[in-house]
């Protein structure tokens, strides 16, 4: 038997699919701050997060069994966590092979690329194989960062969730970005840094109408993780004195040499992922297990994440040939994962290089300079910002990221004056590139978008469209009399074969009289951008499209030449 459902309850029910179909799709296709954007990027944020938090409690719990951060050097040979690196390879390798072909690519390059030419649309199809591959990537304590599977798993939750609900494009692209941010925000419990970084790293641009959306997602995803795994800063621990003004000098050639291996590490990094890509996954996967499995073998706190190799750095009495072998094999083992195709991120490795880097240096400094030694855990800490902040080309997100990872504000002037002279030598003298986008050429993905079409992605049909217009079906005999009836609103017509056509009455110059006509127009759903409209309009800068909802049944409105042509000169995209 049906209930019969009360006519207001049945009101209010199309009131708000009405709002959802139109006013709230012609709020979102402005490139405005407004009040629903950030309501969206809170909700969608708070799946992302917890999509990290699941993955860092597996994390956890796999750890649990294999206690990777207690591994010793006395008794490595008969541990059969050794191993591990070569059963993770195998393991992302099954995983890849059970996915499809089609959704193997994954990680940040990935991401960037879709944000660039697809609005962050990322098919969902890609996210257990981003889960998975970097969940035994990071157990199996391959030399692999964590936010590589926050950035990919928030973004697709995000995007995801705004394609279901049918947002317009350029809208989709803000809730990717607020959910990288929450997926930074969770795995590191960083918020502004993880703001930063989105702006820096991903979308390379700052848009005021970006901003809230963004942060609050960025808090949402801190919050989260401080509920599950408590208010930690990860590198509180290290102890950081003010620094005088004296040793400034020394921490400007500290800058110059961190430069330089910067950019002798990026320059090896993209060198082994051009030779990995010609080789079978499988192939690829083997040999960094096998590279990670011999570094582990003789320095095991040369591998993992990098927490390994920082706990060395803050030991009472460190050994400068003892660092310098750990690093050495931290860079070994981090180019044999990132570079032959381990999935995950660049950030706590590169903290862990940069941390041993500033340790040794710090170390040979005061063997000359006594009164350095009070100073060693910040040269510590400027080294893992100087390292991010060069290899990922984003100074800013790096120092951020340790303000909040240290709890400290006193690193922001020496890291300051640290960064800035290794950037330069690594990206002026030594012609270093983010790697992300070398990485993008490599692999043969696209990234670079012209100004114009940047600033009209921003910018969603609804907002321009014209909703004054005529549609009637084919019929000559009223064509004219509908057109003169019109009082300067399109008509379009749809002809017997479905098709949509636009009528016009045109001044023939021979007799000076009119001639009724009709030439087919082209359709695009009401989530596209003028972006589109523009690249079918653009190639003979003239005519119309028309709007639709849903279906090509329900035109909704009608953008032309001329009006597409304005927005453009205003300034407003």
């Amino acid at each position: 038997m049906e209930i019969p459902v009360h006519p207001a309850i049945v009101k209010k029910r199309e009131q708000f699919q009405k709002y959802l179909h139109t006013d709230l799709k012609d709020t979102l296709s402005q490139s405005k701050v407004s009040v629903q954007l950030c309501l969206l990027a809170l909700l969608f944020a708070l799946f992302a997060s917890g999509v990290i938090v699941l993955f860092r409690l597996l994390l956890v719990w796999c750890d649990t069994f294999t206690k990777t951060q207690e591994l010793n050097f006395t008794d490595i040979i008969d541990d059969w966590r050794v191993l591990l690196p070569l059963f993770g390879s195998f393991l992302i390798w099954g995983v890849a092979k059970m996915g499809s072909q089609r959704y193997k690519r994954m990680g940040i390059a990935y991401v960037i690329h879709r944000m660039k030419l697809h609005y962050g649309k990322i098919p969902l199809q890609s996210a257990p194989g981003q889960f998975f591959q970097a969940l035994f990537a990071l157990a199996t304590n391959f030399s692999v960062g964590r936010e590589g599977p926050a950035i990919h798993l928030g973004a697709v939750s995000a995007s995801v969730l705004a394609e279901k609900f049918k947002l317009p494009d350029n809208s989709v692209r803000v809730m990717c970005a607020s959910g990288i941010a929450a997926g930074i925000a969770a795995i590191f419990n960083a918020p502004l840094a993880a703001v930063i970084f989105v702006f820096e790293v991903v979308l390379r641009e700052y848009k005021i109408h970006y901003f809230f959306p963004i942060m609050l997602s960025a808090i949402c995803g801190a919050l989260s993780s401080q509920l599950v795994f408590g208010n930690v800063h990860e590198f509180e621990q290290i102890g950081v004195e003010v620094i005088p003004l004296s040793q400034y000098p020394l921490l400007a050639i500290f800058g110059l040499v961190l430069g330089c291996i910067a950019a002798f590490f990026n320059t090896s990094l993209l060198k082994i992922t051009a030779i990995g890509q010609k080789w079978p996954l499988i192939n690829r996967l083997l040999l960094a297990g096998a590279v990670t499995t011999l570094v582990g073998l003789v320095l095991p706190q040369a591998i993992g994440s990098g927490e390994l190799a920082i706990a060395e750095t803050i030991n009472q009495h460190p050994s400068i040939l003892f660092l310098s072998a750990i690093l050495a094999g931290k860079i070994i083992a981090t180019i044999a994962a990132i570079g032959l195709g381990i999935p995950g991120g660049l950030i706590g490795p590169l903290y862990g290089i940069g941390a041993l880097l500033g340790t040794i240096l710090a170390l040979i400094s005061a063997l000359f300079f006594p009164s350095i030694a009070p100073y060693i855990g910040l040269y510590t800490i400027i080294g893992m910002t100087g390292m991010m902040g060069v290899c990922l080309s984003a100074p800013l997100a790096a120092l951020v990221a340790l303000i909040e990872l240290t709890n400290n504000a006193s690193i922001i002037l020496p890291s300051m004056f640290v960064v800035i002279p290794a950037f330069l030598i690594a990206h002026q003298g030594f012609k270093t590139k983010s790697i992300f986008f070398k990485q993008l050429e490599i692999m043969g993905l696209g990234y670079k978008v012209a100004p114009v079409n940047l600033g009209l992605q921003k910018v969603g049909v609804r907002h321009l469209m014209d909703k004054r217009f005529v549609i009637v079906y084919d019929n000559q005999e009223l064509l004219l009399e509908v057109l003169k009836r019109a009082e300067g609103r399109s008509v379009l017509v749809r002809n017997a074969q479905g098709a949509v056509e636009m009528l016009q009455l045109e001044l023939q110059v021979r007799d000076q009289d009119t001639t009724l006509t009709r030439h087919p127009i082209q359709g695009l759903p009401d989530t596209s951008t003028l972006n589109e409209v523009y690249a079918i309009l653009s190639k003979e800068r003239r005519g119309e499209v028309y709007i639709y909802q849903e279906t090509n049944e329900q035109i909704v409105g009608v953008i032309n030449w001329v009006s597409l042509r304005k927005e453009i000169r205003s300034g407003q995209v």
